[in-house]
């Protein structure tokens, strides 16, 4: 029979190494003291904000100011909605909040059910306000910023007075490019003046027609200290220049709102620099190889040509082109010999062909006949005379015959006698 299981102690001092309390007893025993907590009001800056789409929760982590100290904070959507300023990172806030604790887990965390944000936190709340709203009217969007010149006539700079931002511009300006020129105006880069200062002397170097871009400089500094440059009125002012607007606030971690509204942001003054006026070394060096690269281009299009051109003149249509002449003068030639030929021919052929037609002409022709003795008589007005009553006695008449004509008169007898037997000769 075994012994029964000793009592647990019933407070946390009475535990003994023989008789401890398990652990689940004692994530009771802190779960019990912590629900007896009152909510209360804390203190701490914004580390993480994690929202959830669909769980109405979101989970923040809650750090303290001073020291390493940091609880997991859950908070239900409608607080956060019920926020006139959304809670971003960094941003200083009061909770009020029940502390809980998970059993299961044994973590600690603070369930809220307000938020309010305060000091610094505030002001970055409401600096995340304005950037929503401004970009929402597309004054952040890369489509609307316009491009640097390659080498601007005179470059405006706002800056401090005697401030080390003017140094660093000018300076490091002047060693990439000598020439460059200046219109340098010096404003207060922080307190009450600054935002009226600084639109001031924008307004005026955009006005000016040999300023071709404009840089806006001012060194490192706090939150507060760069506050000017995230003024609402200066932002708009900066999307509305027609000139370039180069903006060089603060170190590379800082990003007031100028910087997302004008055309280049540049991480530091130096930078800034950098950007506006190209190196006149390296620009030479580029010239200095673009030349190289046209010699070389030249001189193979150069060597190509004059490849072509002994290609083409070793040719033996150039080398001897009389040799291309002399075949063409045998071909004329025998071409000359036809066409003699043919027209010859067709020649004889046609005088053959007219002297064949005029001896049928001949033939047919009424001189043929008178030829063979007849003769044409006709009266003096020519008519032929076909009938001897056409031609009374004593009438003039017209003989044609072949040799010519004659003129003749109607008689009375005709002397015309047929020859007789007698009158033909028998040797004949």
């Amino acid at each position: 029979m075994t012994d029964p299981a000793p009592a647990l102690a019933a407070t946390a001092a009475q535990t003994t190494p023989e008789n401890p309390w398990p652990l689940r007893h004692l994530s009771v025993k802190i779960g019990e003291y912590i629900s007896r907590m009152s909510p209360l009001w804390v203190e701490g800056e914004i580390v993480q904000l994690n929202r959830r789409p669909g769980s109405g929760l979101a989970f923040m982590t809650l750090r303290d100011v001073e020291v390493d100290c940091s609880f997991s904070v859950p908070v239900r959507e409608h607080v956060l909605r019920s926020l006139s300023v959304e809670p971003v990172p960094g941003a200083r806030v009061v909770v009020h909040a029940k502390p809980t604790f998970w059993s299961k887990r044994g973590s600690l965390q603070l369930e809220a059910d307000d938020i309010r944000p305060v000091g610094l936190g505030e002001l970055l709340a409401r600096l995340e306000q304005l950037k929503r709203t401004l970009a929402a009217e597309g004054l952040f969007a890369e489509s609307r910023k316009q491009p640097l010149p390659f080498l601007p006539r005179t470059v405006g700079l706002i800056c401090g007075r005697e401030s080390a931002a003017e140094r660093d511009v000018v300076v490091n300006a002047r060693r990439r490019w000598p020439a460059v020129e200046f219109a340098i105006r010096e404003v207060a880069v922080q307190g009450e003046k600054a935002v009226r200062e600084v639109s001031a002397a924008l307004r005026e170097l955009d006005d000016l027609e040999d300023v071709d871009v404009i840089i806006v400089s001012r060194g490192g500094g706090s939150l507060e200290d760069l506050l000017p440059f995230s003024d609402e009125q200066l932002v708009r002012l900066v999307a509305a220049c027609r000139t370039p607007i180069v903006s060089a606030i603060g170190h590379e971690v800082d990003v007031p709102l100028i910087d997302l509204v004008a055309d280049v942001r540049a991480s530091t003054p130096t930078d800034a620099a950098k950007r506006v006026v190209p190196d006149i070394r390296s620009e030479l060096d580029q010239v200095s190889l673009a030349r190289a690269r046209l010699r070389t281009a030249v001189r193979q299009r150069l060597d190509r040509e004059q490849s072509g051109l002994d290609a083409i003149r070793s040719r033996p249509v150039l080398d001897s082109p009389g040799s291309m002449l002399t075949g063409r003068t045998q071909e004329i030639s025998s071409h000359l010999v036809l066409a003699r030929t043919i027209i010859g021919s067709r020649l004889q052929r046609g005088h053959d062909e007219i002297t064949h037609l005029a001896r049928q002409v001949r033939a047919l022709s009424p001189l043929a006949t008178l030829e063979r003795g007849y003769a044409v008589v006709q009266t003096a007005d020519g008519t032929p005379v076909h009938d001897p009553e056409q031609a009374p006695e004593d009438t003039e008449l017209s003989v044609r015959v072949a040799g010519g004509r004659f003129g003749a008169v109607r008689t009375a007898h005709d002397p015309y006698r047929p020859p007789t037997a007698e009158d033909i000769d028998p040797a004949a």
